[in-house]
This record gives C-alpha cells, structure tokens and sequence, in this order.
C-alpha cells in the first residue's frame, strides 16, 4: 500500500505544480515525523519560495489548494502544516493493507526481470573465518535476501582463489610436512586441522634454512606457473587442499546462515585460457607498455598513479588479471554485478574497472558496496596467517551459550503455557545467538568502523536482534492462544491511534525493502525491524486483542492485525537472514 501511496502522491504533486507553473523535477516528498498523522509529506514549498516569491507556508498552501485527489484510491486529503504539504491516508490504504499483510510472502516485490550476481565474502581459503571479515558475508547475505525480496533474480557467489601465491605455498607444506610437525588442530573440522600446514609453511619460509627455503620457493613457483599453464596435475593438486579447506570454511558460513549458489575458482579463468585472452587484449591496447619485462597499464587518463600489472616478468598471470576474465563472465551472464569489499581495496576496484573500461566492458553494470573493518577491543591485529584472532566458530559458540544461559534465566517467568523441552531451548539459543551476531553488524552502516564487543553482540535487551526476535515470538504466541478464531478483515474496527499506528507501520514494510534494496543498504531493515517493535508493543500494552472484555469480532479484527505484525516482523527478520522464533 505504502508504495501505491507514493505513486499516488507523486502523481497528484506533480500534476498539482504543472497546473502552477512551477518545475516539477524534485517533489521534496519525505515520511513526516512520527507525531504527524500524514503517511508521507513534501517539503517543495522551501524550493519554490523564491520562485514564486513568497514564503514557504503561503506557497504550501497554495499548492495543498491545487492538489487533485479525485483518482487517488489511497490518499486522502492534502493538507498543511507550516511549510509542509501532508498527505493522510484513506480507510482504502487500511483496509488493503491488513488483507495483503495476511499472505506470509508480504513485503516481497514483483519481479523486476533484472538478474544480479552478488559476489561476497570470497576470503581466501587459507584457514578458518575470523570475526575481522564477519562483515562481509553477513553484509553480502543480507544484501542479496533484501534485492531478492525486491523482486530481483539473485546469485549468490563465493569467488575462491585457488590460484594464487597463497595456495601455492599451502599446497607445498600440505605435502611437505608430516601431522607429527603440527601442533594439535584447535577443533576437528578440515579448515583447522590444515591451516596448520599453512602457518608451518610460512614459519619455515621466514626462518628456515636459507638452502632449504630457496628449493621451497622453486617448487612454490613451479606450482604457480603449472596453475598458469593449465596443467590437470597442479590443479588436482591444489584442489586437494582447497576443496578441504573451504568445506570446513563453509560450515561455519552455513551456522552464520550465509548461503551460496555458486563457488566460482578463479582457475576456471585459467582452464578455459579466457584470461590469456584478456592479457592479448590488453597488450593490444593503447595504454599497455613493458618495463622491466612485466606488462602493465597506464591508468592516469582514471587519475589512478599507480599502473595495473597484468603479467609478470616470468610471463604468468596476477590475481587482477584473472578478476578481469571473471568480471567479463559475469557481465556476459548477469544484468548487474555487485562485489561486497573491505574498504582497502577500493583502490584495486578502481583499476580494476578502469581495466575492465580499457577492455571495451559496459562498467556501469558493475559496483561495490565497501565497508569498514570489524576490529577487536585494543585494536588486536587478525591473521589467518600468523594464527591470531578470534575465530567465527569461537563467537558463534559464546553466542549461543550465552543465549541459553539468557533463555533459561526467564523460564520461570513465561506467560504462555507451552513447555519447552530441552531440545526447544538449545533451537531458540541458536536462533537467538547467531541473530544477535548477524543484527549488531548488519544494523550498522557499512561505512562505520565496529569496533567488537561480546557485550554489545550478545546484548539481549533493547536495540538487538532478540528485541526483534521476542515480539514475533509474541505475536505466535497470540495467533496461537486464539484457537478457532478466524481474523476479520475489517480496518474500520481498528479505530484507535495504536492500531492505526501499526497498519501504518505494517504498510511502510514493501517500500522500506524497495529503498534498502536500491541504495543496497540492508541496516535500513534493521532499522525499521527495531522500530516496528516499539510501535507495535505500543500496542499490545494499550489494546487486548483475546480479552472477554474484548467483543468478538474487534477480537477477530484485532487477531489479523496481530498476523499482519507477524509477517512483517518474520519477513524483517528473513531479509536480515535471522531466524524468527515461534517460542521464546
């Protein structure tokens, strides 16, 4: 309904300043504050005032005058408040709302037809995932279930390198050292128990025997330039180890609920010699030139100093050569592409499309979406490679004891009846820990530094993801206790400010998931989500839905209005990629 509205009003405003002679090219259409009883309001009266030579409450009224709501089916009235033009809803708008928000899809959009690949979290498979690049995949996941649930056809792609120095050198220790070389694996899952070859390997490439590290480093190069060559052998070899290393990686990603559709490896660009083609493009290219054997791209016509390696001096190929070979296929394959980056590698995205323009690539169907580093209290560095930081699998773990711990500390104080075994408890500890986890660094703007806190991820009061989670529990527990009672569609028995107030929220949800996914910010459905819950606590405090106070038909009425909430709050959560408990 919201989105109708909007169409309603811009239709209506722009007709309205047409009629008057002023410019109709922005609208100046907002949401009003909360004490405001109008859905949407325009502030075009500031813009116009020195147009029309008058001040900005005389040219509101003026236009508020003009409005024509003849053909709106949704909007009510136009009406003024200083230098704003408000614009009310008519019972249609509620009405409509409370049967759409009936289905358990709403808030999902019509097909837009558009297919988009969104690449995220891609971390090397060296080791296990640590809490410095939590941001990425629970970014990257929330972004691709907020475009999906607008309508788009989303891909979900994991780029793995598997081609680079690092695997290189992982793949040499892994058949280089025996398991009595290793210390004890920190859990019994592949990620751990081969990163041990990796840190062995790059302790014995720093302090080694000098004769014995530089035989290391010839077969370390052998194997870069058999994976540049396309022979089967290196890549089974490699593949051994990758394919290990990101299995165990991947079940950590899967506790996150951070799913994939394709594990793209940057060998296929390899195998199918389309980044050798990429390099006899660009050496054809007006900006490529040779020095010191290596060939390389002048990028100053981007204002980039730094030039773009693209071959080495040995003649194989770099990490961003095979990333152009990539990004053509997904161009070839996708309406769009969208890559979720850490912000240092804003620099390399910038070559890399300019590359990509060199190379004749429409770049406008490519963006990033950058964020900033999840850090440690004191500023503790994190390295796969050093063996420093915390580890996902360690937070998800504390998460979800102190979750029970929390569950269990409120049993004795539940309203609803169900008795919830042990079985029910550790399910809503898990649901409610990795929620708490994904909502403290999916609510932030991407571009803000967090600096992490077991106290604030696992905050189980106010603005967390089990404030969220508790009023959906709230809301089955009402549908529940109502048995037999069927919901009465009827928006003109919810006649009070409460219930109004949440129609209204309840109706804002579709656009929310329209804005957030075109600004590609999913923390705007953290927002709302925290938001929702107030208004509609608002409303439990102040309106018995099952009450034999209460007649049975507003009970009826106000038991939709209660599933409308559900879903909302249900398909809130989804987007966020949180579990929605029944019971808590």
């Amino acid at each position: 309904m919201f989105i109708a509205f909007r169409r309603e009003v811009e239709a209506a405003l722009d007709a309205a300043l047409d009629d008057l002679g002023y410019p109709t090219e922005d609208l100046g259409i907002e949401e009003p504050p909360a004490d405001v009883p109008a859905v949407l309001a325009s502030s075009v009266a500031f813009r116009l005032a020195g147009e029309a030579q008058a001040p900005p409450p005389e040219v509101a009224a003026e236009i508020a005058d003009a409005v024509d709501l003849s053909d709106s089916e949704y909007v009510a009235s136009a009406s003024t408040q200083g230098p704003y033009v408000n614009f009310t809803p008519s019972e249609a708008y509620f009405e409509g709302t409370l049967a759409d928000a009936q289905e358990t899809e709403w808030g999902r959009l019509p097909d837009t037809d558009t297919s988009v690949v969104v690449e995220h979290t891609s971390a090397n498979p060296t080791g296990p995932v640590h809490v410095g690049r939590a941001r990425n995949p629970i970014l990257g996941d929330a972004l691709a279930r907020v475009l999906d649930y607008a309508g788009y056809d989303v891909t979900r792609e994991y780029y793995v390198n598997d081609a680079g120095r690092q695997m290189a050198v992982f793949t040499w220790a892994y058949e280089t050292f025996d398991e009595s070389d290793l210390p004890e694996p920190e859990r019994e899952k592949p990620d751990y128990e081969l990163v041990r070859y990796y840190r062995k390997g790059n302790e014995f490439l720093e302090e080694g025997d000098p004769e014995a590290v530089e035989e290391a480093e010839a077969e370390i190069a052998s194997i870069i330039e058999g994976l540049d060559a396309g022979d089967e052998e290196t890549y089974e070899r490699v593949g051994e180890v990758v394919d290990q290393v990101l299995g165990g990686m991947k079940q950590t990603l899967d506790r996150l609920l951070a799913t994939f559709d394709e594990f793209v490896k940057e060998t296929r660009f390899l195998r199918d010699s389309s980044t050798h083609e990429v390099v006899e493009r660009l050496q054809d290219s007006e900006y490529a030139y040779e020095e010191e054997d290596a060939w390389q791209l002048d990028l100053e016509e981007w204002d980039i100093e730094q030039s773009f390696v693209f071959l080495r001096s040995d003649d194989t190929t770099l990490y961003t050569t095979r990333d152009l070979a990539h990004h053509e296929w997904k161009f070839d394959t996708f309406d769009q592409a969208i890559t979720v980056l850490g912000e240092d590698q804003e620099l390399h995205a910038n070559k890399l499309n300019a590359a990509l323009d060199i190379l004749g690539n429409d770049t406008e169907q490519l963006e990033e979406v950058f964020y900033a580093w999840v850090n440690l209290p004191g500023g503790e560095s994190m390295s796969t490679r050093q063996g420093t930081g915390v580890d996902m699998d360690d937070l998800l773990d504390e998460a979800v004891a102190r979750a029970e711990d929390a569950v269990r500390s409120r049993l004795d104080d539940r309203i609803r009846g169900d008795d919830l075994t042990d079985e029910d408890v550790e399910r809503i500890a898990r649901q409610v820990g990795i929620g708490a986890v994904r909502y403290d660094i999916v609510s932030k703007q991407p571009t803000k530094a967090i600096t992490f806190d077991w106290e604030d991820a696992l905050d189980f009061e106010g603005q967390s993801a089990p404030y969220v989670q508790y009023a959906h529990a709230r809301a089955c527990g009402i549908a529940a206790e109502a048995g037999d009672l069927e919901p009465e569609l009827d928006a003109g028995l919810l006649d009070s400010p409460e219930e109004r107030d949440l129609l209204k929220a309840i109706a804002r949800f579709p656009g929310v998931v329209e804005e957030a996914a075109a600004d590609r910010e999913p923390h705007q459905i953290a927002t709302f989500a925290r938001e929702f819950v107030d208004t509609f606590n608002g409303f439990y405090r102040s309106r018995h839905v099952l009450s034999e106070d209460v007649d049975d038909d507003v009970a009826a009425a106000r038991l939709a209005l209660v599933n409308a909430a559900r879903h909302t709050l249900a398909n809130a959560l989804d987007v966020l990629g949180i579990e929605a408990p029944e019971s808590m």
